[in-house]
């Protein structure tokens, strides 16, 4: 693996390690807050979301060269992708272990949809134009 690709593939992972914290933190907040664990993570999803876009343009992958609402938007569609899958696997786990730690979910769901979104951002939200 080359230096540049370790490095980029470090810095999604520190981005991701801040979503992680945003999201399994509100989502955490909003359930002691008496929201259900379900429309907590829909919420934290969102929040997470807009937290990873501005950081990964900013320290993974730089600016694409698009404008910004036309990068959003692509960054959105996969992230959309990413959170379904992501939320796919967290209810499963859910429903399926209904004592399981809230954060443990998130934490296998984030793994899974990880793969996903480094490949739709690097690929098509920032790619850059030629």
């Amino acid at each position: 693996m080359n230096r540049a690709l370790l490095t980029r593939l470090s810095r999604f992972g520190l981005v991701g390690g801040i979503g992680f914290v945003v999201d399994a933190g509100l989502t955490l907040t909003l359930i002691q807050a008496g929201l259900d664990a379900f429309t907590s993570r829909l919420i934290a999803i969102a929040l997470a979301m807009v937290v990873t876009w501005r950081l990964n343009r900013a320290i993974t992958f730089g600016k694409s060269g698009a404008s910004q609402r036309a990068e959003g938007l692509r960054y959105g569609v996969v992230a959309a992708v990413a959170a379904i899958i992501n939320y796919a696997v967290y209810a499963a786990l859910m429903l399926a272990f209904p004592n399981l730690f809230p954060v443990l979910a998130v934490a296998a769901a984030t793994g899974v949809s990880m793969l996903a979104s480094y490949l739709g951002y690097s690929q098509y939200a920032f790619k850059k134009k030629v």
